[in-house]
């Protein structure tokens, strides 16, 4: 068996004028969510053998916080996370499948959908992930990541 985990970024603050969404913050209630996802993840014992990061500041905040409980893991910035479609999502952790527990850290409605995607094997059945919400999928580990494939382990967030 293999886990994909897939992690929402904390809430961020909101654009000011000019400033890209990429661009964007954690907010202090972000900051203290990720430090409480950190804990989680490592209470939990799930240390990922790899990560993928959106590029967005938030993304790589909240992902930091992580680190900073559960020690240095392989890490890579992966712009296709951002504003990513499931299907893309599913391409990207395809391509990572030798991972035995692949951390995903992006948006949503991308990462919600996936989940359903992976579990119900329709994207209209996802019910929400809230900012530093936590989905932790488990699946065979010669599946390819299709509809349907994954079984729900933890639905989890601050």
């Amino acid at each position: 068996m293999r886990e994909l985990i897939l992690l929402r970024h904390a809430h961020a603050e909101p654009a000011t004028t000019g400033q890209s969404d990429l661009d964007r913050p954690l907010s202090p209630q972000g900051l203290a969510e990720a430090e409480a996802v950190a804990r989680w993840l490592k209470e939990q014992g799930l240390v990922p053998d790899r990560v993928l990061c959106s590029p967005a500041r938030r993304t790589r905040e909240t992902l930091e916080a992580v680190m900073d409980a559960i020690g240095y893991v392989e890490q890579r910035l992966e712009e296709r996370i951002y504003e990513a479609t499931p299907g893309t999502l599913a391409d990207l952790a395809d391509q990572h499948r030798e991972a035995e527990r692949l951390l995903l850290v992006g948006h949503n409605p991308g990462l919600e959908q996936l989940a359903a995607l992976m579990y119900s094997g329709v994207t209209s059945e996802y019910r929400g992930m809230p900012p530093a919400g936590v989905v932790v999928l488990t699946l065979p580990a010669d599946a390819s990541f299709e509809p349907g494939v994954a079984q729900l382990s933890a639905f989890w967030w601050p």
